[in-house]
């Protein structure tokens, strides 16, 4: 089983909504050989609590507005560390910078394959501010002295 027209398009909206917002290191996964809960992650991420929100918020718009289609599920907001958006054919991980490091759902499902992703968003890899390892991966900013900040 692959990623179905309709998952790619919602990645493809996702992704550039995004991007709009300055998103960080923006990457989709092909994940519908390995769960059957969904077709296809996209994980995002920003550097503080209120882009993470920004970004959750223009994403759930443009989906709505472009494609009428709503989250099932919407998981934290209050905090505005980690939003998650269930739209059942794919999953949004929307992360500050810290969380994505410490969990690192990139390399969790660094084995299923990339999806395609408009041009703003596969740029968003290589923003100044995006922090990321030699192989791409998310990790969190260093402080003054050059070592990664201590993850909450």
């Amino acid at each position: 089983m692959t990623v179905t027209d309709h998952s790619q398009q919602l990645i493809t909206v996702a992704a550039q909504a995004a991007a709009d917002k300055l998103a960080h290191n923006i990457i989709a996964f092909d994940v519908s050989e390995v769960l059957s809960i969904t077709d296809a992650f996209l994980i995002a991420s920003a550097n503080n609590d209120r882009q993470v929100r920004s970004i959750a918020e223009e994403i759930e718009d443009q989906l709505r507005e472009q494609l009428d289609i709503k989250p099932v599920r919407r998981e934290g907001e209050r905090e505005g560390r980690w939003i998650l958006l269930d739209y059942l054919d794919i999953v949004v991980h929307v992360q500050h910078a810290e969380e994505r490091s410490f969990y690192s759902l990139d390399r969790l499902w660094k084995d299923c394959p990339e999806l395609p992703l408009p041009a703003d968003a596969l740029e968003s890899r290589n923003r100044p501010d995006a922090h990321t390892d030699e192989v791409g991966n998310a990790v969190a900013p260093a402080d003054d002295f050059g070592k990664p900040e201590d993850l909450h």
